[in-house]
């Protein structure tokens, strides 16, 4: 007896052991022809690799993968459906539900993580409904021309951003094991729906093993770099060829208050903004207002360049490298559109940043106005 008890308690252990060193992910797929491929994609270096292919077999599929100690995330590709869906291996046996009418609708179940990924999801979707719903509404209010109800709408979807920023936030404070939080910690710093020091703080809540992966290291670096150049910090200095082919730097072109202004004489919105900056310049520069322009335009559209301060009647300090969005002054000031400004004062903090039209002499005029 005591031998078959002690047969029986082996086979479990090898049993169990197996089970622990793989996960399973089964999938069935809505909609799908037989001999459809799904690739089966991680990343590495922040670029993707492809681990496996998996066919589609009567509506099914499925594949065995050996456990890691590492937080990867992945993702699934079916060409024929021209879309990825992400999901994020735990070590755990994961369910796939891939509609090929709708991968929107698609989900990856398995583990934590991807439940709170799911869950963050469907709740973006119910905000989503919620902005298309104030959409039509405001559609139908302007053909109404009615100007209470675009107003209240107006109002009404403030408030509605306003809720979808707050629970993004509040997610990211329940869910600080997630690598799906680093992610969003980036994309919201990206939409600057938080600042880099908001971002940062995030950062630092991090579960430990979160916190080693390749994609928060490089969030973190990212940031420290946005932190450079964001409101209340130093401005970077630097220098750069004038239109003449002199060398000038940003000290040489301090005002009381100066603008740095990122721009190109092929970018449309810039040229577009420009006779607002130049309305606010002849305004206030008597008054300590001066500005840099630091153009992104490339080595053979140097007479473009030229050309356009001219018609632009820019008449201030100009540099450029002429090396488009490789310049390195826009790399240091994190400049990812344009156009883009910065506001300093006379001791070269950023105090203000990015603002257009009416913004930007409002800003000058709270400045300069009474001087």
């Amino acid at each position: 007896m005591r031998l078959i008890f002690a047969s029986l308690l082996a086979i479990s252990l090898i049993s169990c052991n197996k089970e622990t060193d793989t996960y399973t992910l089964e999938g069935e797929a809505i909609g799908f022809a037989d001999g459809t491929e799904v690739y089966v994609f991680t990343f590495e270096n922040n670029q993707p690799k492809p681990i496996d292919t998996i066919k589609i077999t009567q509506g099914k599929f499925s594949a065995t993968y050996p456990k890691s100690d590492t937080t990867p995330l992945n993702f699934l590709r079916i060409n024929e459906a021209n879309a990825s869906i992400l999901f994020f291996p735990e070590n755990e046996n994961m369910q796939a539900k891939i509609y090929k009418d709708s991968i929107k609708a698609s989900r990856i179940t398995g583990g934590k993580q991807n439940a709170a990924y799911n869950s963050f999801v469907d709740k973006m979707d119910s905000f989503n409904a919620r902005k298309q719903e104030r959409m039509e509404q405001f559609r139908a209010a302007n053909e109404a021309n009615d100007t209470a109800a675009i107003a209240k709408i107006q109002s009404d979807n403030l408030n509605l951003i306003g809720e979808e920023t707050e629970y993004k936030k509040q997610f990211l404070n329940e869910h600080n094991n997630t690598l799906f939080s680093v992610m969003l910690i980036s994309d919201m710093a990206g939409r600057k729906e938080i600042t880099p020091a908001e971002a940062s703080a995030f950062v630092e809540k991090l579960d430990p093993k979160v916190a080693s992966s390749q994609l928060a290291q490089d969030l973190k670096t990212n940031l420290d770099s946005l932190k450079k150049a964001d409101v209340g910090s130093a401005a970077p200095d630097f220098s750069a060829p004038t239109p003449t082919g002199e060398t000038m730097s940003l000290k040489d072109a301090m005002g009381k208050y100066t603008i740095i202004d990122f721009w190109a004489s092929w970018c449309k919105p810039c040229r577009i903004e420009n006779p607002n900056v130049v309305n606010v310049y002849n305004k206030y520069h008597d008054k300590g207002l001066n500005i840099i322009s630091v153009s992104l335009d490339k080595a053979e559209q140097k007479d473009k360049w030229i050309q356009a301060i001219k018609d632009d009647k820019m008449d201030w300090y100009h540099v450029s490298n002429l090396e488009f969005w490789q310049d390195p002054i826009a790399k240091q000031y994190n400049v990812r559109s344009i156009p883009a400004t910065f506001l300093l004062d006379e001791n070269g903090m950023i105090i203000d940043k990015d603002l257009r039209g009416a913004a930007l002499e409002a800003k000058i005029a709270t400045l300069l106005g009474g001087e």
